[in-house]
C-alpha cells in the first residue's frame, strides 16, 4: 500500500521545502521503505524549459528527457531515486492537457472547470505511474496563499478525503523569525500561515520550523497548541552548515519517527546515517581547499547552477578539499583582463547556456586556461566554446563561430538537425521550430575512444549522461583538430555527433557535450568531477 505525504510551505517561498522532502524520503529509505518525490509547480508554464535561470533557477533534466524543476536534483542526490517525467507537473501541464481534451469534446459538451476537471487531472498526477513504493512525497510549490496554488491544495484536500486520512499526511514548511530588537522569537508568522492552510481546507499533521536558532520548549508547545498540532510534531528545522546535514538533524529531531507514528509503523528502529556522517565531515573538515572559477552569464543567482554548485562539491568531498567557487560574469572578461581576474584560480569551468552574450568572454577564459595548464571543464556550451577558441586559435580559423550567433564561412558549431533517440526513431529539428521541448533531451549513449583521458577516467567504453542542447560541433573538421592535438575521445554510437573533446597536451581540458553534473550524488560523486578538481589540487603556483 502506497502512502502519501503533502509537503506546503508558508510565511515566505525559498525555505527549503525540496531538501525537507529529500532529507525525509532519504531517512524513511534507511528505514528500508522505498520511496518516490513528486514535484507540483503552480506556474503557467509548460515546463521551466523556456524560463529565464533568473526566475526559476536551473533546469533539471531527467533520464526520459523531461525538462523539470531544480528540486528534482535534491530528490536524486539525496535519495539515489532515478527521476522521471511523471514526476513533475505544472498547471502549465495541467491546463494544456485539458484544453486539447476539450477542443476534442472528450468533455462531452460539458462545462470545463477548476473543479472537478483541473483537480481530478491534478489527482491522477499524485497516484499515477507508481511502482509499489511505500512512500509518496509530493511538494506543493510556492506559499499558502498564493492564488495560483489554490487547486492544487484543493486537489491534496480531496486527495486526502478520497483515499482515507490514515493514508496520506500533511507537512506544512513554515518560518519562526527571530526579532533582534526584541531579542524573541516569533511564533504569529507560522499561527497565521496555519490558520490560512486549515482555512482552505488542510490540517497539518507536522510543522517543520525554520529558525536560526533552536526554538525554546515553551515556543514550541505555543506553536502547537495555536495551531492544533501535537507539540512533538512541532519540529525544529534550524540552519545547518551543510545540506548534507539536515537529514542527521531531521533524525535526531524525531521527523522520520513522527511521520511513521503517523502511519502506526515501527518508529523504533535505530538507523545507520554513517554515510551521512562522513559527507558532512568531509564537507565541513578538509584538509585543504582548491579556488574553481566559474565563467557563465547568470553568475547573480547561485540556484542557477545549482547541480553544477553541488557536483562541484562532491569532487571536493571525494579529494577531501574544500571548493571555493569564484564567480565571473563572462561579459566582463576579455583578453586584457583574464590574467588578472583568474590568475588564482586551480581550475577553470564554463557551464552550459544560450546565446552569444558574453561567449567572448568565455573564450578569452578558455584561452587563459589553455595557454597557461590551468585545468579545464567545459559542460555544453562551454565544450562547444571550447571547440571554436581552438579553431581561431590552433587551426588559424579566426572566422570560426556558431551559427547559433552568425553566418560565419566556418561554423564549428550548428544547429542539429536531425538524431536518433534512444528507442533508435529519428528527431528532426529546425531553426523555425518552437523552443520549448525542441532539443536534445535526457539520456543518451556515447562511445569513448580507448586509452583518451576521458575513458581511463570512467573506465569504460560506452556511458550514458543526459543531455539538453539545441547546438552541436560540427564533426567535418575533426580530422583538422586531430592532426594539431585536439582529440575528439566520445561519440555518439552513430559516430555522427561528438561527445566529448579534449587536448592532448595539457594537464586537465576536457569538454563535454552533455552535463554530469546532474548525475553526481554526495556519496556517489560523478567521474568527471572526481577528476577535475583531483587535477586542480595539483596546480602548483
Amino acid at each position: 500500500m502506497t502512502r502519501f505525504i503533502f509537503v506546503t510551505g508558508g510565511v515566505v517561498s525559498s525555505l527549503g521545502k525540496g531538501l525537507a522532502s529529500a532529507s525525509l524520503a532519504s531517512l524513511l529509505q534507511h528505514h528500508g521503505y522505498k520511496v518516490r518525490i513528486r514535484k507540483l509547480d503552480p506556474y503557467l508554464n509548460v515546463d521551466p524549459g523556456t524560463m529565464s535561470p533568473y526566475q526559476h533557477g536551473e533546469v533539471y533534466v531527467t533520464d526520459d528527457g523531461a525538462e523539470t524543476d531544480l528540486d528534482l536534483g535534491h530528490y536524486e542526490r539525496f535519495t539515489g531515486v532515478v527521476s522521471k517525467k511523471s514526476d513533475n507537473i505544472t498547471s502549465g501541464r495541467v491546463y494544456q492537457k485539458i484544453i486539447t481534451r476539450e477542443r476534442k469534446g472528450e468533455y462531452l459538451g460539458a462545462t470545463v472547470q477548476v473543479i472537478p476537471h483541473v483537480t481530478n487531472e491534478i489527482k491522477e498526477f499524485i497516484s499515477n505511474d507508481l511502482e509499489q513504493e511505500d512512500f509518496v512525497i509530493c511538494e506543493i510549490g510556492g506559499t499558502i496563499g498564493d492564488i495560483e496554488s489554490l487547486p492544487f491544495i484543493e486537489a491534496i484536500r480531496q486527495f486526502h478525503n478520497d483515499n482515507g486520512h490514515d493514508n496520506s499526511l500533511f507537512i506544512h514548511v513554515t518560518l519562526v523569525p527571530y526579532i533582534a530588537s526584541s531579542g524573541e522569537l516569533k511564533t504569529k508568522p507560522t499561527q497565521h500561515s496555519v490558520k490560512e492552510l486549515r482555512s482552505l481546507g488542510i490540517q497539518p499533521n507536522i510543522l517543520l520550523c525554520r529558525s536560526d536558532r533552536i526554538i525554546p520548549e515553551g515556543e514550541r508547545k505555543k506553536i502547537g497548541l495555536f495551531c492544533n498540532v501535537q507539540h512533538n510534531c512541532v519540529i525544529q528545522a534550524i540552519n545547518a552548515n551543510s545540506i548534507y546535514e539536515v537529514p542527521i538533524n531531521f533524525y535526531n529531531e524525531g521527523l522520520d519517527k513522527r511521520v511513521l507514528e503517523y502511519f502506526n509503523l515501527d518508529a523504533n528502529k535505530t538507523i545507520d546515517l554513517k554515510m551521512w556522517s562522513q559527507v558532512s565531515k568531509h564537507v565541513l573538515e578538509p584538509e585543504g581547499k582548491v579556488v574553481i572559477g566559474i565563467v557563465g552569464k547568470y553568475t547573480g543567482l547561485a540556484d542557477a547552477y545549482k547541480s553544477l554548485n553541488e557536483a562541484l562539491s562532491h569532487g571536493g568531498i571525494f579529494n577531501n578539499v574544500k571548493v571555493e567557487l569564484k564567480w565571473f560574469e563572462s561579459e566582463e572578461l576579455n583578453s586584457s583582463n583574464t590574467s588578472s581576474l583568474l590568475a588564482n584560480c586551480h581550475g577553470i569551468l564554463v557551464p552550459g547556456g544560450f546565446g552569444e552574450r558574453g561567449s567572448e568572454g568565455k573564450i578569452a577564459a578558455i584561452k587563459y586556461a589553455r595557454e597557461n595548464n590551468i585545468p579545464y571543464f567545459g559542460i555544453c556550451f562551454g565544450m562547444q566554446l571550447a571547440v571554436i577558441e581552438m579553431a581561431r586559435n590552433i587551426l588559424g580559423m579566426q572566422d570560426a563561430n556558431s551559427s547559433e550567433f552568425s553566418n560565419c564561412t566556418n561554423s564549428i558549431v550548428g544547429l542539429m538537425t536531425e538524431w536518433t533517440t534512444s528507442d533508435n526513431t529519428t528527431e528532426k529539428r529546425s531553426k523555425n521550430d518552437d523552443l520549448g521541448g525542441t532539443m536534445r533531451l535526457g539520456s543518451y549513449e556515447a562511445k569513448l575512444r580507448k586509452g583518451s583521458k576521458i575513458y581511463n577516467i570512467y573506465k569504460d567504453e560506452i556511458i550514458n549522461e543526459r543531455h539538453r542542447h539545441r547546438y552541436e560541433v560540427n564533426n567535418k573538421f575533426a580530422e583538422e583538430f586531430e592532426n594539431k592535438g585536439v582529440i575528439f575521445s566520445g561519440y555518439s554510437p552513430d559516430g555522427l555527433l561528438p561527445e566529448t573533446v579534449e587536448l592532448k597536451d595539457h594537464p586537465w581540458f576536457i569538454g563535454v557535450q552533455y552535463h554530469p553534473e546532474l548525475k553526481s550524488k554526495p556519496f556517489e560523486p560523478h567521474p568527471l568531477f572526481k577528476s577535475f578538481i583531483d587535477a586542480a589540487k595539483k596546480i602548483q603556483r
